[in-house]
This record gives structure tokens, C-alpha cells and sequence, in this order.
């Protein structure tokens, strides 16, 4: 198997370093995953990386914004199906992809498996004991979760695979994937208590408990770190533990006795 990244053009708070291309395949073809957003000289670069190799497929692992929109015009442009879990913002699959389907990278399979959490369409994508994360493990750095509970699940069930390597949608590989995926388990219920403790303690809005949470992080960073918190919210409202007036900056939170 070959494992080709390609650095997209969109450095930012919430990307890092940029969206991770990757070309994956051998001597039979390839397939790119994450072409990421619409941009001429990213778009060049993955077509000059491939070369005048066989593509079998283009691959995203969800929909946002700086994963997905290059997908069906490169996919035009190279012939080859767009392949994704289901159609979302610039993107419309070609071929929708279910938890355990492949898709083809060259000879080789990318299985899906379906990941939800940081979005209800992440899918990560296994290659033997290879797995390509998307958002759902990042390089360096926690993620936004949309869905809490979904997301802890989803961890749990990759802590189950038998994983050498990752390879995420942003920052660097990671060659600990239990070990990495532990952290994040931990992590997020370590966030969890914390928003507890922050509400309990008078936090009245989800601002107000990111401004307890998070006062260490960038401030660039608070409105993400708002969708998290709300969604952690949703988790305990859910539970019993707390009663949430909505999911915006000023949304009343309050916890039940």
C-alpha cells in the first residue's frame, strides 16, 4: 500500500496546518480521500501527485466545508465516482458509502466505518490495520463534537479495531491509535465533568460556560468550543443532570437538583 499526503491551502483556527489530501492505493490505482475546499492550486497539486497513475475514486470522509466541495469536480474532471455517506454543503455523492461498504483504492479496500459524532455523515475509512480519521481524530488537537453520545460510542467501537497507524484529516500521523484514542475518550469526559462542575458552580449560558471551561484556550477558538459545550449540554439534559433553555451563546442552562 502507498499513503500519499498532500497539504490543502487553508491554514486556520480550525484546521491547523490545512486539510491532509491523501492518495491511497498501489500498483493497480489509487484513490484520493478529502480533496478538501475548492481551490485551483490544491486541485493541481493532488492532479500532479497522481501522475499518470489509474484513480479509482474520489472519497470523503463528511461534508463541512474544508473537507469535501473539491470532491465532485475532481472527480469529474479525473472520471471517477464521488464517494461519500450522504450529500451535504458543495457535495453530492456519486455513490453513497454505508457502514462496511469499500470503496476502491486501486486493489485495495477502503472500508467505511461509520463514525458519528463530530457530524451525524463522518465516516473513518480502514485499510487493513490502516484507518483514516477525517475529523473524528485529529493530529495534535481535540475536535468539535456535534453529537456527544454518538461520538463516545464511536470511539469505543474504533478502540475494538486492531489499528497500527492514523491518519488523520488535519495535522500530523499518529502510530499510537489506542493509545490516542484513549485520550480522547478521556478527554471528553474530562470536559464533561468540567462543564458539570462549571454549571453547578452558577454558569448560567453555554458562553458563560465556555468562558469557565475553556479560559486557557485561544479565544479565536470560543464560538467551536461553544458547539461542543451545548452538545455536551444536549448529553446531560438528556441524562437528567441538567435543564437546557437552547443551543446558542445565551441559552439558559441550569442544573437539576
Amino acid at each position: 500500500m502507498r499513503i500519499e499526503r498532500i497539504l490543502a491551502p487553508n491554514p486556520g483556527p480550525y484546521t491547523g496546518p490545512g486539510t491532509n489530501t491523501y492518495l491511497v492505493g498501489d500498483d493497480a490505482g489509487l484513490a484520493v480521500i478529502d480533496p478538501g475546499p475548492v481551490d485551483a492550486s490544491h486541485e493541481a497539486a493532488i492532479v500532479k501527485a497522481i501522475g499518470d497513475r489509474t484513480v479509482t475514486a474520489v472519497v470523503v470522509t463528511h461534508t463541512h466545508l474544508d473537507h469535501a466541495p473539491l470532491a465532485n469536480p475532481l472527480a469529474r474532471n479525473l472520471g471517477v465516482p464521488a464517494i461519500g455517506y450522504e450529500s451535504g454543503p458543495e457535495f453530492e455523492p456519486d455513490v453513497r458509502i454505508v457502514d462496511g461498504a469499500a470503496a476502491p483504492a486501486g486493489s485495495l479496500r477502503l472500508v467505511a466505518v461509520h463514525t458519528p459524532g463530530h457530524s451525524e455523515d463522518h465516516l473513518c475509512l480502514r485499510v487493513g490495520d490502516v484507518l483514516f480519521t477525517g475529523d473524528h481524530i485529529m493530529g495534535g488537537s481535540s475536535v468539535m463534537v456535534e453529537d456527544v453520545a454518538p461520538y463516545l460510542a464511536s470511539l469505543e467501537r474504533l478502540q475494538q479495531l486492531t489499528l497500527t497507524r492514523l491518519y488523520p484529516g488535519h495535522g500530523p500521523e499518529m502510530d499510537n491509535p489506542h493509545e490516542v484514542i484513549s485520550w480522547y475518550l478521556a478527554h471528553r469526559r474530562e470536559r464533561e465533568h468540567q462543564i458539570l462542575d462549571a454549571v453547578r458552580a452558577g454558569a448560567g449560558t453555554i458562553g458563560a460556560v465556555v468562558e469557565v471551561v475553556y479560559a486557557e484556550v485561544d479565544r479565536q477558538l470560543h464560538p467551536i468550543a461553544a458547539r461542543s459545550v451545548a452538545a455536551h449540554l444536549r448529553k446531560l439534559r438528556d441524562e437528567g443532570a441538567v435543564e437546557l433553555g437552547g443551543d446558542d451563546w445565551a441559552s439558559v442552562v441550569e442544573p437539576k437538583p
